[in-house]
């Protein structure tokens, strides 16, 4: 018998290879744009009120100023020397604004003051500031300088400058007369100065003229009339004369000007 041949085996037929697809990227999601903002509509602008100016406010008078003494009780209304006082509406030339404020601001009761004096310092030089100290420490008054106001004469103050003492400013008695009655009603204006050796300047009497005026004009009358001007020796008690504010002094000028 006929020997078969081997078979020769066909070779496979290899099998197409199908790619798998690949995934697509998933896209990101865009930002989601923001709706644009809807424009407002403008309103008119309705133009302000001018705004009108105060009106100037009118001085309002000064309260009455309540004054207690020895156990009564007296309403003062203070003076108005309104910048012009016993002057009318004079300029003054030794009498400073600070001067005038200082003399109107003292709380004055009706009647208390009935007499100015004058005085002389007995020194060539001096200012209230040295007055008080001397008063003070060396006279042992406690309530220091004895005067109310104290005029310079160029040394250590300015010639005819007017300076005021507490005890104008608290209304307290002097100490410038030796009398205790006389000092409660009387005011003392010391004078810088040695009349005995020199007179006073002719700075230091229009000074004087002026501060005596608005004094008189500030403290009111007693009884109709205006505070009485005497030189210390003329108003000192005759147990204890005086020659203050000395023999240079010009009384007749003093007598004829406020008598």
């Amino acid at each position: 018998p006929a020997t078969p041949k081997p078979s020769t085996p066909k070779p496979a037929t290899p099998r197409p290879v199908t790619p798998k697809p690949e995934p697509e990227m998933t896209p990101k999601p865009r930002p989601k744009s923001s709706p644009e903002p809807t424009p407002r509509p403008r309103l008119p602008v309705t133009p302000r009120p001018a705004t009108p100016k105060p009106a100037a406010k009118k001085p309002v008078p000064s309260a009455p100023i309540t004054i207690e003494k020895e156990g009564s009780r007296e309403l003062e209304p203070a003076t108005d020397t309104g910048g012009g006082g016993w002057f009318g509406f004079r300029r003054y030339k030794y009498l400073t604004r600070t001067n005038r404020a200082e003399i109107d601001k003292a709380p004055v009761v009706k009647r208390r003051w009935r007499y100015i004096v004058v005085h002389n310092s007995g020194t060539r030089q001096g200012n209230a500031k040295a007055f008080d100290y001397y008063h003070r420490k060396v006279r042992k008054m406690p309530n220091g300088m004895a005067y109310q106001f104290v005029i310079g004469n160029g040394t250590s103050s300015g010639d005819g400058a007017i300076e005021i003492g507490t005890r104008w400013r608290r209304q307290i008695n002097g100490g410038h007369v030796h009398s205790d009655y006389l000092n409660h009603i009387s005011l003392g204006i010391c004078l810088v100065g040695d009349f005995n050796r020199d007179k006073p300047t002719k700075k230091q009497l229009e000074s004087l003229d002026e501060l005596i005026r608005y004094l008189r004009g500030r403290v009111g009358k007693t009884d109709g009339k205006v505070a009485v001007v005497r030189a210390h020796r003329q108003i000192n008690p005759p147990r204890w004369p005086t020659d203050c504010p000395g023999n240079r002094f010009p009384y007749s000028w003093l007598r004829k000007t406020y008598d």
